[in-house]
C-alpha cells in the first residue's frame, strides 16, 4: 500500500499532507506555490510511492461548486493527463480552514502565528486527508 496526498489547491498557494506508508496518520508536509506544484508532484510521487491523491473540492452550503473551481477543475484536467494511473479522489472541502484555525488555537500557536496562511492550507490538508481516509475505512468496515 502506498501513501495518500492530499492537496488544498489555491491561486497562490497549495497546502499539500501526507499519510505514512501504512495510511494510519495524515500529517501536514509543506506548503507550495500554486505555479510549482506540478513540479514537486512529478518528484514527490514516484519518490515517496503515493497511490491516492485527495484534493480538497469547494462546494457552497447547498452542495453546488463554488467559484473557486474555476482555478481548481484545470489543475484536476491536468493532473489526470500527467499522472493517468494516480488515482484522484475530490473530497468536500467545507469548514476546513475554520477547523485548522480552532486547531492552531488549540495548539497554542500565537495569534501572529495564526496569521500565517501557509500553515493553515497544511492542516486543512491534512484535515480532509484525515477524513478520506476515515471513510475508506468505514466502507471496509461495512
Amino acid at each position: 500500500m502506498g501513501r495518500a496526498l492530499a492537496i488544498d489547491y489555491g491561486r497562490k498557494r497549495c497546502g499539500v499532507a501526507v499519510t505514512d506508508p501504512m495510511r494510519i496518520i495524515a500529517s501536514p508536509l509543506l506548503t507550495v506555490p500554486s505555479a510549482g506544484l506540478e513540479a514537486f508532484l512529478r518528484d514527490y510521487i514516484p519518490r515517496e510511492n503515493v497511490t491516492d491523491v485527495v484534493i480538497g473540492y469547494p462546494v457552497t452550503m447547498n452542495n453546488m461548486p463554488s467559484e473557486s473551481i474555476k482555478y481548481i477543475d484545470p489543475f484536476i484536467a491536468r493532473f489526470r493527463k500527467v499522472f493517468p494511473d494516480i488515482p484522484l479522489h475530490l473530497t468536500d472541502e467545507r469548514f476546513t480552514s475554520q477547523i485548522a484555525l480552532q486547531t492552531m488555537i488549540d495548539g497554542g500557536v500565537s495569534r501572529s502565528g495564526r496569521r500565517d496562511k501557509a500553515m493553515a492550507d497544511r492542516i486543512s490538508a491534512s484535515l480532509f486527508l484525515q477524513g478520506w481516509l476515515k471513510s475508506i475505512e468505514d466502507k471496509n468496515r461495512n
